[in-house]
């Protein structure tokens, strides 16, 4: 094509296998992310009779499920009931029948899917990555089309290695300025979707560019490509650069020798071309954004850590009215109260939106030589970030200041592994999603970053983390 191509264009066309009478496009899936969910999947191939096409395209991974606390040393043991046990078994089953790598309890790489792909080095710029997860768009940090597929589109992709997709239109969020002191990606993304809405991206696949996105890390990346599909995006991007290239050149899985200098030419003509059209354009400045919390049951129900919880009589839209009404009543929050000093019961640090060792770092910098007032877990994202924060002696401030700390699992971001909050109980939580009944049934969610977490675990309390 003659024209500038964006990356995402760059990306779809080397996949497309062939495409329908109605615009659908079948594409070629390089990598397919599976964790304890995908039972059903494999239950449909069975079925029908079929097996794994390619069977080193699919990597399986217990995560929700997976316990953060051993009984005895023994992480099997501590499953807390028999559907969780069930499904591990049948994940493990179906990984061994078809020959799929397994990272299973008691694998020395295990972790969230989410966190073991990239870390390993799995995930590469100009790939194709499907997954049972909607937050397979993480992978999307590292210029890889990623994005997370229902069932019976799992059973496909094991059965062809190929999933049907409809073309999405693109959507380039550029965020330039310098992200103020402790405020991470993670306020980055509650501002964009408290200010688009949590159904913008709706269609769209996003591309991150601007000058505070080419300074963030990989993880800070991560973070951010994470929460693209809570503001309804199919995927999100971020073109892959120099950060990208040093973090994978120290990954075990990447390619070697002349191999990666061969991948890395080739990733670095991905970049979108300057004068590449989106469909649409978004911008902020973070240069005076504020640390951010969730006060509603919608991520686009946040504001920075200095506002003060909205009026419904100030909206004169009756159905939005009506939902301010609900996510109020459900919360427990009082119309104008600020936002600053509403008390919390639990604290959670984790998920695959902050369990890496950035995150750990940021949470132990604010606990270190204090003490958390509230039951505060903390699960690192794998098995191997949990090795390096023991290295660096993070656990031991943890500790110390009285938190818990766990194994690696999506632990109380779902509470799939018994990890929950209880029924009118506030919990400020490092997880991406807050609506009803997340945490548990009943359970009121503020999200947040990693360290204004660790802040209102000290303080037991939602505070502003730059006053401690």
């Amino acid at each position: 094509m003659d024209r500038p191509l964006t990356l995402f264009e760059k990306i779809w066309n080397r996949h497309v296998v062939t495409a329908s009478a109605d615009g659908e496009s079948l594409l070629y899936v390089d990598r397919n992310l599976l964790h304890e969910g995908s039972f059903l999947a494999f239950d449909l191939l069975r079925h029908a009779g079929s097996r794994v096409r390619r069977p080193g395209g699919s990597l399986a991974f217990v995560d929700h499920f997976a316990p953060t606390r051993r009984v005895e040393g023994d992480r099997a043991a501590a499953i807390f009931d028999a559907d969780g046990r069930h499904v591990i078994v049948e994940l493990e089953k179906n990984a061994k029948a078809h020959g799929l790598e397994f990272f299973g309890l008691d694998d020395e790489l295990q972790g969230i899917m989410h966190v073991v792909g990239p870390e390993l080095g799995l995930v590469l710029p100009g790939l194709v990555i499907t997954g049972n997860d909607s937050h397979t768009c993480t992978n999307g940090a590292f210029g890889a089309l990623a994005f997370g597929i229902g069932q019976s589109e799992i059973k496909q992709v094991l059965e062809t290695q190929t999933v049907w997709r409809s073309r999405p239109k693109t959507m380039r969020v550029r965020i330039d300025g310098g992200l103020p002191a402790r405020v991470s990606s993670k306020d980055v993304a509650l501002a964009l979707i408290g200010r688009l809405g949590a159904g913008a991206g709706t269609g769209y696949v996003i591309e991150y560019a601007g000058s505070c996105v080419a300074a963030m890390s990989m993880e800070a990346r991560m973070s951010l490509t994470n929460m693209a599909i809570e503001a309804g995006a199919r995927a999100g991007l971020v073109g892959p650069d120099a950060t990208t290239f040093d973090y994978l050149s120290r990954c075990a899985r990447a390619p070697k020798g002349g191999d990666w200098h061969d991948a890395l030419e080739a990733w670095k003509g991905l970049a979108t071309e300057d004068g590449a059209g989106f469909d649409r354009e978004v911008s902020l400045d973070v240069n005076t954004l504020a640390p951010m919390v969730t006060w509603g049951t919608s991520l686009d129900q946040a504001d920075g850590i200095d506002g003060r919880i909205p009026q419904p009589a100030d909206v004169d839209d009756p159905d939005k009215r009506a939902v301010l009404e609900r996510s109020l009543a459900y919360m427990g929050l009082t119309p104008g109260a600020a936002l600053q000093g509403i008390p919390i019961d639990r604290a959670f640090i984790g998920s695959c939106t902050n369990s890496r060792i950035e995150d750990l770092r940021a949470a132990a910098d604010i606990l270190r030589g204090r003490r958390v007032r509230v039951p505060t877990l903390i699960s690192p994202g794998s098995m191997s970030v949990k090795r390096q924060a023991e290295a660096e002696a993070l656990d031991g401030i943890f500790v110390s200041a009285g938190a818990e700390w766990g194994d690696a699992s999506c632990s109380m971001c779902v509470g799939s592994n018994g990890d929950l909050v209880a029924s009118g109980r506030r919990c400020a939580s490092s997880s991406p999603r807050n609506f009803e009944g997340r945490q548990g049934i009943g359970a009121r969610t503020h999200v947040m970053s990693p360290a204004m977490v660790a802040a209102a675990a000290v303080a037991g309390a939602i505070v502003d983390v730059r006053m401690l």
